[in-house]
């Protein structure tokens, strides 16, 4: 068995030949990056050209730099189905992962419902999608760090969608000082965990209406340093380790997945 097999689960995407071999995969980075190798193969020309390297050493250069960000570029997806008619809850979608997943999601048909803690944000957000798109989005005020927040969201969710066909719960916080959440838990747990427990728990009975239906759970390999103290759910012993916290927070997500999946099964 090699060091790679026992790896296991977390043996990384990128050590493997399939991982190169993908020529879908390939042809969409070269699609998504043209602009970046653009500019980073003039900046090797003008180096080579400035300290007079021989080609050899510039095109090995080129090559490292390239596979680099094709690694740091992780997993390329290719699928091209079509998601129209679908009405999509995406959590803490105004920038980042979410913000992408919410344009990709948009692009193939499906109706976005950002759920967003800052409105405002959410809102310049949504018009930069539309603009990309031509699709529907609809923003929603939600923090996850309120129980009533979440419930006022689900009651909002209830009067304007009769069907929901995926929840991607995304939206989360890290490295956040000590506070507590305006319900008593720790702010980190809350928000990461605890809210998007109940905003998934409420919306359960609408999404099994709506079957097929997906629950997405974002999760982090920060989950690895987590450890589940029941007796200090809320961090309330001892010195507060804003990793240890938040990776906490990250194992609850997936001990949560995995027995909803079981729950949910068939």
């Amino acid at each position: 068995m090699s060091v790679l097999d026992k790896l296991g689960p977390f043996r990384l995407k990128w050590a493997s030949r399939e991982f190169f071999l993908n020529k879908a995969a390939w042809q969409k980075f070269f699609e998504y990056e043209k602009k970046n190798l653009s500019i980073l193969a003039v900046i090797i020309l003008i180096l080579g050209l400035i300290f007079d390297t021989r080609t050899r050493t510039t095109l090995l250069l080129t090559i490292s730099i390239l596979i680099l960000r094709r690694i740091m570029a992780g997993g390329i997806c290719t699928s091209t189905k079509r998601l129209d008619g679908q009405n999509i809850i995406v959590t803490g979608c105004n920038a980042g992962i979410g913000k992408e997943t919410a344009l990709d999601l948009s692009a193939r048909g499906a109706k976005i419902i950002m759920a967003c803690r800052d409105t405002k944000k959410a809102e310049k957000a949504a018009a930069f999608i539309k603009k990309e798109t031509g699709g529907e989005v609809d923003v929603l005020q939600l923090d996850l760090s309120s129980l009533l927040s979440i419930y006022d969201f689900v009651e909002q969710i209830k009067v304007k969608y009769s069907c929901i066909h995926q929840l991607i719960n995304n939206a989360g916080i890290m490295m956040a000082p000590q506070s507590k959440t305006e319900n008593g838990f720790d702010i980190t747990m809350g928000t990461n965990h605890l809210g998007s427990f109940y905003l998934t728990q409420l919306l359960l009975p609408q999404l099994r209406h709506s079957e097929p239906a997906r629950i997405i759970n974002l999760s982090s390999l920060a989950h690895q340093s987590g450890k589940m103290d029941f007796d200090n759910f809320n961090f309330e012993k001892g010195a507060y380790d804003k990793n240890l916290v938040y990776g906490t927070s990250k194992l609850a997500n997936i001990l949560f997945t995995r027995q909803l999946a079981k729950e949910v099964k068939g």
